[in-house]
């Protein structure tokens, strides 16, 4: 019985389908990742590394979790992905409705998620970490010229479109709408991204976060945080994180999403918000979304047509 190795007497568990399940603190949770990735045996200065942690924190926490047997001679045991499984993403979404108005002329016959980046469509990048991270149930929500993200098909036959009638009528909150009883446990992406360190995308998320860059100083969409933890989202700010486009959604924020969305859209003014000042603003006493910090050389959005040209020369012939 796998009570014996999860010490349940000691360790927070729960049943899940006839298995009890170790809920993890989030440094256990960090660790056990970081060894379900590695096929290498690491040491704790090693994780130190890639956690921050300190190294007596690592003692403690691998301490913790030989006893719970879900590590053995640094190595994490079936019972140890057993654990992590609840904290497994299934799917990504990615928001690729829009017109694209900042990228015009090339929008008036290419949605901006399929404009070429040194030869690649920008959406193929943000496709391709999430099937390298065991992510494979992809949905997009399409609606200008729709029809052109068919040619996906050829190359990732996975793919399943989700239609947007709405999305020349209202701000992106309709693509939520339409994908909304899909949040569980899911990446929402912004399909016009540049994605630099694949590494960001990750199979398994132990809360719901956002990305963000930190910045002295910004006149972009921004969050202010506090321990760790989104507090209010602005346009422009001090000492704050500029919002990145990339957030995951836990399967209990995702279900209450899910009604908070469409409760949100049926507001007055409702259908001229984004989808994430749902959260963030319109419910905000709902949800605690930790910022997940990247940095500016991870990823790049391309906000303007002269940007992409300063990016890719062949542009400029």
């Amino acid at each position: 019985m796998h009570g014996q190795s999860f010490l349940i007497c000691k360790y927070l568990a729960k049943e899940i389908k006839g298995l009890f399940i170790m809920i993890l603190s989030k440094r256990q949770f960090d660790i056990l990742e970081i060894l379900a990735e590695e096929k290498e045996i690491l040491t704790q200065k090693q994780i130190g590394e890639q956690t921050g942690y300190s190294l007596s924190v690592i003692s403690e926490t691998v301490c913790e979790l030989i006893k719970a047997g879900v590590v053995v001679n640094g190595k994490i045991t079936h019972l140890g992905l057993e654990a992590l499984e609840q904290y497994k993403v299934k799917r990504a979404i990615f928001i690729a409705a829009g017109f694209g108005t900042r990228m015009v002329p090339l929008t008036f016959n290419t949605p901006k998620p399929l404009i070429r980046v040194h030869g690649q469509r920008i959406i193929d990048g943000l496709i391709d970490v999430c099937l390298n991270a065991g992510i494979d149930e992809i949905y997009i929500v399409r609606g200008y010229l729709a029809e052109q993200f068919d040619q996906l098909h050829y190359k990732y036959p996975m793919i399943k479109f989700i239609e947007n009638p709405a999305y020349n009528d209202t701000n992106n909150i309709s693509s939520a709408m339409c994908a909304r009883y899909l949040l569980q446990g899911a990446y929402v992406f912004e399909a016009d991204i540049l994605i630099h360190n694949p590494q960001l995308i990750k199979k398994y998320q132990y809360q719901s976060n956002y990305l963000g860059i930190y910045k002295e100083r910004t006149d972009d969409w921004c969050f202010d945080v506090r321990n760790g933890i989104i507090v209010d989202q602005k346009i422009g700010g001090l000492n704050c994180f500029q919002e990145v486009g990339i957030s995951y959604w836990s399967p209990q924020d995702g279900a209450r999403l899910a009604e908070d969305i469409e409760k949100a859209y049926a507001t007055p003014g409702g259908k001229e918000l984004y989808w994430d000042q749902t959260a963030f603003k319109i419910f905000k006493g709902h949800y605690e979304v930790a910022v997940r910090e990247c940095k500016e050389r991870d990823i790049m959005e391309i906000d303007s047509y002269k940007e992409l040209k300063a990016i890719d020369p062949t542009y400029n012939v």
